[in-house]
């Protein structure tokens, strides 16, 4: 291996030159506009692809943006790496907070300012170098690799389900790497084994055919807003519980030992509270933050819209008023039972004098492996050899419901590894990527390449 990380050391330079350009196409998903820009970026992506040394390589067309495809597989008996990355990006609104364009990639203070830096350019371009450097100095790899970048996982990976169903020949392999998560903090090295699930609904009352004068009509008639205000109250208790009948039941409880780490992570609350800008942390009682933010459930408005918001007065009982709402769910939760438990609580308690709809908007499973899953270990110690230290055990508030996709589908173990931290902006202006962090991510996804490569797995 010496070689190699020679290889990568003597190129760091090269390597932050192709990925400025890499983040130079605005591959702006969300936005119909940048669709041609979407598409340019998919042929670079497969044309570096090529570059690196990999076979295979194509486009293969859905409904929206196209799969960019590559493997190499050459390696004989050995397991087979699916890494799986997005090359489209988060719009950059709002433009004016950016210190830089967000698509003018700009190195301050050792990092490196661009749309698309940390999420997900930049880690998916620290695996094209690890493999480009392998195949440089080895001629080969040690393992077999097959790519899977999709271009709509800032849209909701709509047609990433169809795709890996049809072509799940294609696909198979003996172990998903992730890299879209961050570090725990910085000089923190971390691989995550667990992720929240989703359930995302939108509350829509209707109380009249249209607004009414609060003079002539207040009094007679209930007014939607503040029916709704009753109603998303009704949720949760004064101390953070959620009142849904039947939302606990298949919560998984945290192990002993889960929470002895997780009080052993170097985490301040205050700091954390700080850092928000929060002048007091709430949430579910009996937990630390930690455990409420990785293990526990929660029940969230994302927003609300009523009656006359704009400056001045105007008194008026609004027609309509609607909420936006989210569960964030723990395995062993079933999005779909949470989905009909919060529908049918809300159909309970909700008053007749309002019209009450209820729109599931989308969702995912929630995910978790086991720390002492061989692929996992191979990770860990990859990880120590690229930082020099070996890599706490987190899970992750938030979801990436393409994991449970491919596990349900494929039936494949995941390894999520990310160099990311946690202020780098992600989906805000002045998104960044540490360098430091994407030059040992490459040398440590060439190690995982070595370390998988000693794991027996079964003939398929």
């Amino acid at each position: 291996m010496n070689s190699v990380v020679d290889f990568i050391n003597v190129n760091r330079d090269r390597y932050i030159d192709e990925l400025k350009e890499y983040l130079s196409i605005p591959s702006i998903s969300a936005l119909p506009g940048y669709a041609s820009e979407v598409i340019r970026c998919a042929e670079w992506t497969a044309e570096e692809l090529k570059r690196v040394g990999l076979d295979n390589v194509r486009l293969v067309e859905t409904a929206g943006y196209p799969v960019v495809c590559a493997e190499w597989l050459h390696a004989g008996a050995v397991p087979t790496i699916i890494f799986y990355g997005h090359y489209d990006v988060q719009p950059v609104d709002p433009l004016d907070k950016w210190e830089t364009p967000p698509f003018d990639a700009t190195i301050r203070s050792g990092e490196l300012y661009a749309r698309g830096a940390a999420d997900d350019k930049g880690q998916i371009f620290m695996h094209f170098k690890a493999i480009e450097a392998c195949m440089k100095q080895k001629g080969s790899l040690p393992v077999n690799i097959k790519l899977i970048l999709e271009g709509e996982e800032e849209v909701g990976s709509e047609n990433l389900d169809s795709f890996l169903r049809d072509h799940a020949s294609e696909v198979c392999g003996d172990v998903l790497v992730i890299s879209d998560t961050p570090m725990f903090d910085r000089g923190v090295p971390s691989i995550c084994y667990g992720l929240r699930g989703l359930t995302y609904c939108q509350i829509d009352l209707r109380g009249t055919t249209s607004d009414l004068h609060s003079g002539s009509f207040g009094g007679a008639v209930a007014n939607p807003a503040f029916v709704l205000a009753q109603l998303l109250a009704q949720m949760k208790d004064r101390s953070g519980r959620i009142k849904i009948p039947g939302f606990y039941d298949d919560v998984r409880s945290l192990k002993d030992e889960e929470r002895i780490e997780y009080a052993r992570l170097p985490f301040s609350e205050r700091r954390f509270r700080e850092d928000l800008g929060s002048p007091k942390l709430f949430g579910e009682k009996g937990f630390t933050t930690l455990e409420r933010l990785w293990a526990r459930p929660t029940f969230e408005v994302n927003g609300l819209c009523s009656g006359f918001t704009e400056d001045g007065a105007k008194t008026v009982i609004p027609a309509v008023a609607m909420a936006k709402v989210s569960m964030r769910l723990v395995p062993d939760q079933d999005p779909d039972e949470i989905a009909r438990a919060f529908e049918a609580h809300l159909r309970k308690v909700a008053p007749k004098t309002v019209e009450l709809q209820v729109t599931r908007m989308h969702g995912g499973k929630p995910w978790m492996t086991q720390i002492d899953n061989p692929f996992v270990q191979a990770a860990s110690r990859a990880i120590k050899k690229g930082f020099g230290r070996c890599p706490v055990f987190t899970r992750e508030g938030g979801s990436i419901p393409v994991v449970s996709t491919f596990q349900d589908v494929l039936g494949l173990p995941c390894v999520l590894f990310g160099i990311g931290l946690p202020d780098e902006n992600a989906h805000a202006p002045n998104e960044r990527l540490d360098l430091g962090n994407f030059h040992k991510g490459i040398i440590v996804s060439a190690h995982l390449y070595e370390e998988i490569s000693s794991i027996e797995v079964s003939p398929s």
